[in-house]
Order: structure tokens, then C-alpha cells, then sequence
């Protein structure tokens, strides 16, 4: 049995075959070895040794091998076989191609050289028929043999290192120029372009075999046996089919109790051809970095998907819903979310208020320069809401805009969008969706439009590992440096001890704002104390109150109720009033280096797991556990598999040792009182009033999930025997002694 995978593709040879005159040899030119030449009464043990004696004799010779005729005992033994060259024959006929545009050129040219093996007589297969020439065809030089189709193989190991580019996403053409580079030239690589663009689309149908759905939720139940926080959700319609699939981790999940007090919610990426809406959930985290809550693949955009996805992240997330939520115009999510989340404050993304403007009043915009700056103030400048009426109307009656039926339109909505109905709302100081937009700029860079639903959901997966890799070096750089100080202060100095280093830029900021700032003393009763501050070069004031009973001190900007930031003007009355340190009050835990201590782990449904876990807690972080000693196991079993399965003695030692081991932990687990698992294999989980496609749970119990479909016989009489951790080192101690005995 050859080694690899053979290419099969005769069209491509088609290219090779018509050679030009400077590659055709002369018999006298081909210098090959005496014992390289097959003659009349050699013998083999094997048709497949036969079929590599010739193929290696057709390589230095210059021409293709084709298996051709063969006959079989009843026992499906080969009697007699025939190799021949690929030109071989003549091509018949196709009534198919009087409909062609374009004909393939002809590669069989009815060429008499073969080699006949037999048997019958010896028990090894003898060479009983050898001819040498060729007729018809011109025969290949040596440099470009490697293009012809029997002498292009895909290597077990080359297949490994494909398959971990294209998971890396690599193209195929990078991919192949990549491995040319490691030996030396395409010549040497052993398959072409095209090869191995056949290799990765006979894989992808492999997997995909039970079709998008399948793949899909054979995918998913994979991540959840690999992780036993991740969550996954289906719906499905009238029909039995899927329409919608929400998934998230444990990390998102974990990332959502610390920083899921604002989401920006966006639907704009569509999914390759089929424009399916792909959504996300998305925030920022302690290091101003985009982080993703979780995301769904979405069938339509419809109120009742967007209800049943809200409700479906809302259960994930063990009813925990966000303070504020930013989406774009769209009516329908806006009605989804008055009715499943009434208490989220439902915040409109202003870029798509300024993109909707331009299209709108792209007439305004060209005739009056000023528009675009007045049309901002209105969103952002003013703190009273009769000051923003009154500058709304004056910008209408400037601009001859008092019936314009979009800006009326608006001005209806304008609780959802104008700053000076949410500064006292949490936004993170975020006012827009372009966090999400800027998330779907970068997953563009990781998926492609020809990707299959699996091959999405793996580029998504590395998309997210790469944003917690960056965040892990924001982690690393706010621990193990601190940022210079534009000036020395003391509270400056206490900044830079509790917030990271992104939050601490802008906290350094404002407070170099504060110097410049003018300030009045309105109203000094003692306790409390009354200011106007003008920032520098600005002519509006703040006004501040600042309480010395309890240090509180309240702007009328409300920065930190919507960024959790001192603004500028609050500092400058706190250094008035010589005030060292941030007040406690006003140090919100999710811009600090500490906004994830007492946050261990994430149950699979919902809530971080504290330093002081309950009990229920307790038994879910057991139950992670098991499941981290779980995939120990597996990885331990597959190398003990491999090895042990090469003889039959190691695959008897091993299975008998293994035996021992399973009556010892049953012995173990008797004794602790602990039940034998009934199943190894992942169960789907989705929410509990959703009904799965039947054929696709058929398909699944027919298919089990990779990591244990690729255990042997060997591994699955051990596998559900995982809950005490003592023979990890056993294993290992039989891997290596297989591995010495060889």
C-alpha cells in the first residue's frame, strides 16, 4: 500500500504531455542503473513494490505510469497486473463533446510500453512481459519529470504541514512556494499548485460530508468537548432546519462579567455569497482593546431572530444584560430590544447617524461648509436640553432645513442619539459602533468569501485567539513597566499605580487639561463648594459641586458617568482642594490592572467563578477540571495508540496494561462512590425550547466526534475512565517505553 496521497488528475498531465522538441531524449542520453531496468524474471513481493520499481524506472526514463488491466482470484487477490505508460491506448469516444467549446488535447497516443507481472506460478509477482519503447509521444527531461502525474505525491507529512497553513490561513500558492523554499525548488516539493488545491478541497469535503449543518455543529460540539464552558445555540424553522447558531467560550464569557457593562451589538458583515448576516457582540476592555462577548450566524435581520438571539446571549450570560447596548438605525433590532432587554439603555451609533447625514443632505453638506460643525455640536456640545432644542432649531432655520423630513425623523429619535440625553448613562466612552466596525475591517483579513461555514468558523477562531494574544502583551506591559509622567503630581503618581497604561494616557490628558482651565469660585459654603470651570481657549463653562463630607464632586460634563474618567474640570477643583490621591469613589475597576482579580473561571452558562466560589460554583470548576485532565488523557492515549498499534506484541502489552489500569480506577472510583460515565461522547447543547434538525443529530450519532473517532481500539476501551488524574504518569512511562522499544 503506497505511503501518501496520489495525485489523480489526468487534465493537468495534458499540460506536460505536448512537449516541445528540446525536451525529447534519445535512449542513449538516459544513463539508469542496470538494476533499475526491469527485465524478464524479476521478482516482488508485493503489486505495490512492482508498481515502485516501474514508477522509479519511468521517473528516469521520462514518461508517466498508469495501472491498467488486472485479474483477480476469488479472494479479490491479484493474479496478473498490468503497468503501462499513461499514453497508453486511445481516448473513446464522448457524445458529450459535440456540445464543447473547448476540446482537451489528446494524451493517449496508443504507446506499447509496459510491464506485465504474474502470480500464478511462484507466489511473488514476476516479471513476465517488459517493453522498453515508446511510439508516439516525446519523452520528458529530467527537469520537468516532476510535473508528470505518477511522480507527484502528497506526502503523510507534507499533508500534516498543509493542513497546519491552511488552518493558519495561508493561501495554497504561499503555501506551496513555502515548502519549495524548504527544499531547495518546486522540482523538489514532489506535487504541483494544483495538487495540492485538490488536497485541501477533498479534506474540506471530508468534513463537511454531513453537509454546512453538520460540519457546523460537529465543529461546535468539538470546541464544547475540548472546552466545557463553551455554549452553543441553534434554532431551527417550521421545516427542521437551521436558521440561526449563536456560540460562545469561557473567555467570553469571563471577559463579559468584567467588561460587559457596554456592547456595541453590529449585524454590517455579511457571510460569504450567501449575504448572511453575521453578528457580534462586542465591548472594550481594561486596555481600550475590542473584545468579543460572543456571535451568531443569522439567517434574516428580522425582529424575531433578533429576539430570539438576545434572549439566547442573555441565558448565556446567566441573565446578566448590559447597562448600554449601541446598534445602528435599524427598527427592528430596536423593537428586540425594547422587548427582551427594557432595562438596557438602547444607544445609537452616531458614525451611522453622520453616514445616513451625508447621504440624506449630501446637497447641505457640499453648499455649506459650516453645517457639518454645527450638525456636531448639536450631538456632542451641549449639557442642558434646552440648549441643545434651542441649537437644533437654529441650525434648521440657518440652513432652510425646518421641513426636511429626515432631520425631523431624528429629532424624534433623539433621546437614542444626542450626548446630552446619555452623559449620565456608561458608554466606556464609546459613542459609536465602529468598535464592531473596525472588528469587522479586521476579520475580513482572516476569512474569505470562499470559505466554507467550517472554515469560517476556524478563521474566526483564530481571529480571536489573535485579539487575546495582544491583550496578553497589554497585560504584560502594564505589570511589568511604568509609564512616564508628563509631569510630577501626587495623584498623577497614584494613577499610574491602579490604571493601565492606555487608561492612564488618558487620565495624564485630562488632567494636563485641568492646568489650563480657568477657574471660578461661584458658591463656598464650607462643606460644599460651588465652581465654574473654562477649559483653556473655550468660552462654555462647567459647573462643578464638591462636597467635603464625602469628597464627591459632580460636573455638569457627567465625563465620568459616561467614561468613567475624572473629567479635567473635576480634577482642577480636586487639586484645588489639595487632594492626593483618586478618591475611591471615582476608581471604576474596569479600567484598573485588578479588573480581573476574583474573576478564576466561567461556569458554562453564566457566572464568573469568585474567589470565594458557592457550592454550585465548586462543582462546575470541578467539572472544568475534569475536563483539562480529559484532554491530558487524550493526548497521552493517541501517542501510546501510534506507537503501540505498529506490532501485534506492544498492541497486546498495552491493551492488557490498560485493562489493569481500568479495573484499578473502577476499584478507585468505587471506593469514592463516583459512577461510571455512560458516554464519552459530547452531547449537542442548545437552549431548552429550541428542537434540533433530526437528520442531523442522526448524521452526528452515526459520526463521533473527531478527537475520539481518531482513538483506537486501544484508546476507546480506556477513554471514559478520566476522573482520577494518577496515571497520567504511568501512561506517559509506557508512551516512552514504546517509543524505546521502537
Amino acid at each position: 500500500m503506497s505511503h501518501g496521497i496520489h495525485v489523480e488528475n489526468e487534465k493537468e498531465e495534458q499540460q506536460f504531455v505536448d512537449l516541445e522538441n528540446e525536451n525529447v531524449m534519445d535512449d542513449h542520453e538516459f544513463k539508469i542503473p542496470e538494476d533499475k531496468i526491469p527485465r524478464i524474471g524479476m521478482e516482488f513481493d508485493s503489486e505495490e513494490t512492482a508498481y515502485q520499481f516501474y514508477n522509479e524506472y519511468a521517473r528516469a526514463s521520462g514518461f508517466s505510469v498508469r495501472r491498467s488491466s488486472v485479474h483477480k482470484d476469488c479472494h479479490q487477490n491479484i493474479i496478473d497486473r498490468i503497468f503501462c505508460c499513461s499514453c497508453q491506448g486511445q481516448r473513446g469516444y464522448d457524445k458529450r463533446e459535440v456540445n464543447f467549446k473547448s476540446h482537451r488535447p489528446e494524451t493517449r497516443t496508443g504507446c506499447c510500453a509496459h510491464m506485465k507481472i504474474n502470480s500464478r506460478y511462484t507466489g511473488k509477482y514476476t516479471v513476465v512481459e517488459f517493453v522498453a519503447d515508446h511510439n508516439g509521444h516525446n519523452l520528458v527531461s529530467p527537469h520537468k519529470v516532476y510535473f508528470l502525474r505518477s511522480h507527484r505525491t502528497i506526502t503523510t507529512q507534507q499533508a500534516i504541514q498543509l493542513d497546519n497553513l491552511d488552518k493558519s490561513g495561508i493561501p495554497p500558492k504561499t503555501s506551496l512556494d513555502y515548502m519549495a523554499e524548504q527544499v531547495g525548488g518546486r522540482e523538489n516539493v514532489g506535487f504541483i499548485l494544483e495538487d495540492l488545491r485538490k488536497y485541501l478541497h477533498s479534506k474540506r469535503t471530508i468534513q463537511m460530508k454531513g453537509g454546512d449543518a453538520g460540519g457546523v455543529l460537529n465543529y461546535l460540539q468539538l470546541k464544547q468537548s475540548e472546552d466545557p464552558n463553551f455554549f452553543y445555540a441553534i434554532q431551527v424553522d417550521k421545516d427542521d432546519l437551521i436558521t440561526n447558531v449563536f456560540w460562545d467560550d469561557g473567555q467570553m464569557m469571563a471577559d463579559y462579567m468584567c467588561f460587559g457593562d457596554v456592547v456595541c451589538f453590529d449585524t454590517t458583515y455579511r457571510k460569504a455569497k450567501e449575504g448572511r448576516p453575521f453578528a457580534l457582540f462586542v465591548g472594550v476592555n481594561r486596555h481600550k482593546q475590542i473584545n468579543v462577548y460572543g456571535a451568531a450566524l443569522l439567517y434574516d435581520e428580522t425582529a424575531e431572530t433578533f429576539m430570539w438571539l438576545f434572549d439566547t446571549f442573555a441565558k448565556c450570560m446567566n441573565r446578566k444584560r448590559p447597562i448600554t447596548i449601541l446598534t445602528d438605525q435599524d427598527a427592528a433590532m430596536a423593537k428586540a430590544l425594547q422587548e427582551k432587554w427594557p432595562e438596557t439603555c438602547h444607544r445609537l451609533c452616531i458614525w451611522h447617524i453622520y453616514q445616513n447625514a451625508a447621504s440624506h443632505l449630501s446637497s447641505v453638506f457640499s453648499s455649506f461648509q459650516d453645517f457639518s460643525k454645527d450638525f456636531s455640536s448639536c450631538i456632542y456640545d451641549y449639557e442642558e436640553e434646552e440648549d441643545f432644542i434651542d441649537a437644533w432649531h437654529d441650525m434648521l432655520d440657518k440652513y432652510g432645513l425646518q421641513t426636511n423630513d429626515w432631520l425631523e425623523r431624528m429629532f424624534k429619535k433623539k433621546e437614542k442619539w444626542a450626548l446630552v440625553y446619555g452623559r449620565q448613562v456608561f458608554c466606556a466612552d464609546i459613542t459609536s459602533t465602529q468598535r464592531s466596525e473596525i472588528m469587522n475591517s479586521v476579520l475580513k483579513k482572516y476569512v474569505s468569501h470562499k470559505y466554507n461555514l467550517l472554515q469560517f468558523f476556524h478563521h474566526f477562531t483564530r481571529l480571536i485567539d489573535n485579539r487575546r494574544y495582544r491583550e496578553m502583551e497589554a497585560d504584560l506591559r502594564t505589570n511589568h513597566s511604568t509609564p512616564k509622567l508628563s509631569f510630577s503630581v501626587e495623584i498623577l503618581k497614584h494613577a499610574r499605580t491602579i490604571y493601565t497604561h492606555e487608561v492612564f494616557k488618558l487620565f495624564q490628558k485630562e488632567l494636563s487639561k485641568a492646568h489650563g482651565a480657568k477657574l471660578e469660585i461661584v458658591g463656598d459654603g464650607g462643606i460644599i463648594s460651588q465652581y465654574k470651570i473654562t477649559p483653556f481657549r473655550k468660552k462654555y463653562e462647567h459647573d462643578v459641586t464638591y462636597d467635603a463630607s464625602n469628597g464627591k464632586v459632580l460636573c455638569s460634563c457627567k465625563k465620568f458617568e459616561f467614561a468613567g474618567i475624572l473629567c479635567s474640570h473635576s480634577l482642577k477643583v480636586l487639586t484645588l482642594q489639595n487632594i492626593v490621591e483618586i478618591p475611591e469613589l471615582y476608581i471604576k475597576k474596569r479600567w484598573t490592572k485588578k479588573a480581573k482579580r476574583g474573576i478564576a473561571e466561567v461556569s458554562s452558562k453564566s457566572s464568573a467563578t469568585l474567589n470565594e466560589p458557592s457550592e454550585d460554583m465548586k462543582e462546575k470548576n470541578e467539572k472544568a477540571r475534569i475536563g483539562e485532565r480529559y484532554r491530558e488523557l487524550c493526548r497521552l492515549h493517541n501517542q501510546l495508540a501510534t506507537r503501540a498499534a505498529l506490532t501485534e506484541e506492544t498492541f497486546e502489552s498495552a491493551k492488557n496494561n490498560l485493562h489493569k489500569i481500568i479495573e484499578e480506577v473502577d476499584l478507585k472510583l468505587d471506593n469514592t462512590g463516583i459512577p461510571k460515565p455512560t458516554s464519552i461522547i459530547p452531547k449537542i447543547k442548545t437552549t431548552s425550547c429550541i428542537p434540533i434538525n433530526r437528520k442531523t443529530i442522526a448524521f452526528l450519532q452515526t459520526t463521533p466526534c473527531p478527537s475520539i473517532h481518531s482513538l483506537s481500539q486501544l484508546s476507546q476501551v480506556f477513554m471514559q475512565y478520566l476522573l482520577t488524574y494518577d496515571y497520567v504518569f504511568f501512561l506517559r512511562k509506557m508512551a516512552g517505553h514504546l517509543e524505546y522499544e521502537g
